[in-house]
């Protein structure tokens, strides 16, 4: 990792931990979702949208049923979430980071970086990660960069990215 991300997580010491959610825990991660992609106004998004059922406690619930969907805690209290979605390949060593969000309150201050790493990290087994982002998107793109995921692909609306755990 960089020189400038550690000093980033070093800014930040609090305790932070990945968990799979609770049903409680979905009417917040839904504000959250919601509040988090559309503040992609800022960074390029032609409206105040986001990916299919961002802002949908039914989404988030069927997300928390299928056990996909993780809360993110500082000091013990929500500031994100995420959907993870394993086995996506016959031999189920890759792992889909169908969408990460944080609190913005929480932007630009490290927590989106240990967000990835706990997310990697709930995955021992996994050989690979993969996610995508809107092309528009500047700070995502260059965030999943900066973590080391490498493009693979894309299309007219998004980058394809993913990464290679390293054994």
């Amino acid at each position: 990792m960089n020189q400038k991300l550690n000093q980033k997580l070093n800014q930040n010491q609090e305790n932070t931990e990945l968990l799979p959610a609770k049903p409680q825990d979905v009417m917040m991660l839904t504000a959250f979702s919601k509040w988090a992609f559309e503040s992609d106004v800022q960074v390029g998004a032609p409206a105040l949208v986001g990916p299919p059922g961002y802002k949908s406690n039914q989404f988030y619930s069927q997300m928390n049923c299928a056990k996909y969907l993780y809360s993110f805690f500082a000091n013990g209290i929500i500031v994100g979430g995420a959907v993870l979605i394993p086995g996506g390949n016959p031999k189920g060593t890759e792992v889909e980071i169908a969408r990460i969000f944080l609190n913005p309150e929480y932007f630009k201050k490290g927590y989106g970086i240990k967000l990835m790493q706990a997310a990697e990290a709930m995955f021992p087994d996994a050989k690979t990660f993969v996610l995508d982002t809107p092309i528009w998107n500047v700070r995502t793109n260059s965030f999943y960069k900066k973590l080391g995921y490498i493009e693979y692909k894309r299309n007219e609306e998004f980058v394809f990215y993913r990464k290679d755990r390293e054994e």
